[in-house]
């Protein structure tokens, strides 16, 4: 299924989606192949294509990763209480609970995503390293992933970036056969059709208000 929505329209209405995924439809892995296919064509530093992608279907794999997930959401968000960290009149403020309230759907009910896919790129990033060099092995791989992200909005997939299993990252290379010194694990992207595909662009700081021309 495609929707046909315009390059425009895919880039302003590609959403974080967690309460809207559909947790009994499966996601064809020709489909997903597709999506992949698609976030390859992204560029990266000196062409050195060093992107892997680890896709979890399996329960059984799922279970452990999802509650170091949950685990690291509580420590970290809590019950979600407290005031807003951006001024009154921030869209941020708006939104801010019904973010919290998404992503807490989202950390219970991770293991019931039909499919993660953790995106991989073939390098140890670690401490110490210079930033130019850090930039350069992120730009090697966010690309590639917000592409994939783009092509599962315009077949009726919905994605979101998620980092919460990171902190048992070398657990999560255990159980998912990675080469740990080898292999940086760079997020789990949940995936799913969606409930409805009507997603609207979002309420943004504007650009102008952080454009800075030549000097800040």
């Amino acid at each position: 299924m495609h929707l046909n929505l315009s390059a425009d329209e895919v880039l302003t209405t590609t959403r974080a989606v967690r309460k809207r995924l559909d947790f009994d439809r499966p996601v064809e892995r020709e489909v997903l192949q597709e999506c992949l296919d698609i976030g390859v064509q992204a560029p990266t530093a000196s062409n050195s294509q060093t992107y892997h992608w680890v896709v979890v279907t399996d329960p059984e794999i799922k279970k452990p990763i999802a509650e170091w997930y949950r685990t690291n959401f509580e420590m970290f968000y809590g019950d979600g209480a407290g005031p807003s960290p951006y001024p009154e009149d921030d869209p941020r403020t708006d939104r801010l609970d019904a973010v919290i309230d998404s992503a807490t759907y989202l950390a219970r009910r991770l293991h019931e995503v039909p499919v993660w896919v953790i995106p991989c790129i073939e390098t140890r990033m670690g401490e110490g390293q210079p930033s130019w060099l850090q930039a350069s092995m992120w730009g090697s791989i966010m690309p590639s992933v917000w592409s994939f992200m783009l092509a599962a909005r315009e077949r009726g997939l919905g994605t979101a970036w998620t980092t919460l299993h990171l902190p048992q990252e070398k657990q999560a290379a255990e159980l998912l056969g990675l080469p740990y010194e080898q292999v940086t694990q760079v997020g789990l992207i949940p995936v799913a059709y969606t409930k409805g595909t009507d997603f609207k662009p979002a309420s943004r700081i504007a650009a102008a208000d952080r454009t800075h021309w030549d000097r800040w």
